[in-house]
């Protein structure tokens, strides 16, 4: 088998994985739909690349608003590599305590908000703080890990906690231990990792019973949608009509921050 097949095969169980996690989906896109009919919004947060799928929720074609993504440069900002701004204190970053709560300062968080916290491991501190500071500030939680991978893996977090201790709902992508899913001879360790693939089809299939649940409930939508579907004229409407209602929403929560 070629590498390329069996990465593909691989993505097949990844995909039987999210599959056989329906009923969760629905119950994460019950709390989501719910938020946002009250006008509220679903707060996103991943590090490292995990940031992939909070942008993979919105903004960006097929997307729509209610989600408000939450990323940090200082957490997610890889292209550089080494030097300033590079992926050693990236890494740091994300296991300094406290550093979660100073990010929610941000933002007046209210009753009914909930939130999608992804991290692969669910042991780094920042991700783990992050969904701990959603709870206690009564919001509900949905989490994407990788569960094989987290339960092999050890928690930074003070008291040994990792993300799914204060999830309310866990998702798994499915990714295996230490997320790559490629071996091939005469190289000791696996590549291609799959944990995107796996988060990506989680995150698509939630964002797509919120709009079914959205719709029946008679809220329409601005889906970001290409002018190659729409029309130019069409496109540029929707855009601009999202990104107006995603300031009204977002406004909400700065407008008595720290009153």
């Amino acid at each position: 088998m070629t590498p390329a097949l069996q990465y593909l095969e691989a993505s097949e169980r990844l995909l039987n994985r999210v599959r056989d996690q329906l009923p969760l989906i629905q119950q994460t896109a019950d709390l989501f739909a719910k938020t946002i009919l009250a006008g509220q919004m679903v707060h996103v947060f991943g590090s490292g690349h995990s940031r992939i799928l909070v942008e993979e929720m919105w903004p960006r074609y097929g997307s729509f608003p209610g989600f408000n993504p939450i990323v940090e440069l200082s957490l997610t900002f890889h292209n550089l590599v080494v030097g300033a701004n590079g992926q050693r204190q990236a890494m740091f970053l994300e296991n300094v305590s406290g550093l979660a709560k100073r990010i929610l300062r941000n933002f007046d968080l209210m009753p009914g908000d909930s939130a999608l916290v992804i991290s692969s491991s669910g042991c780094n501190v920042v991700p783990v703080e992050m969904a701990e500071e959603f709870q206690k500030r009564g919001v509900k939680v949905a989490a994407i890990i990788s569960t094989t991978h987290s339960e092999s893996s050890t928690s930074r977090h003070r008291d040994g906690k990792k993300l799914q201790d204060f999830a309310d709902i866990v998702l798994d992508t499915g990714a295996p231990v230490g997320d790559a899913m490629v071996k091939l001879d005469g190289l000791e360790t696996p590549v291609a990792p799959g944990s995107t693939v796996g988060g990506c089809l989680l995150v698509n299939t939630i964002k797509a019973e919120v709009a079914d649940r959205l719709t029946k409930a008679g809220q329409p939508l601005k889906v970001l949608t290409a002018g190659a579907v729409v029309g130019a004229e069409k496109a540029t409407e929707l855009f601009e009509a999202a990104y107006d209602e995603h300031a009204r929403r977002i406004a909400k929560y700065y407008a008595k921050l720290g009153a």
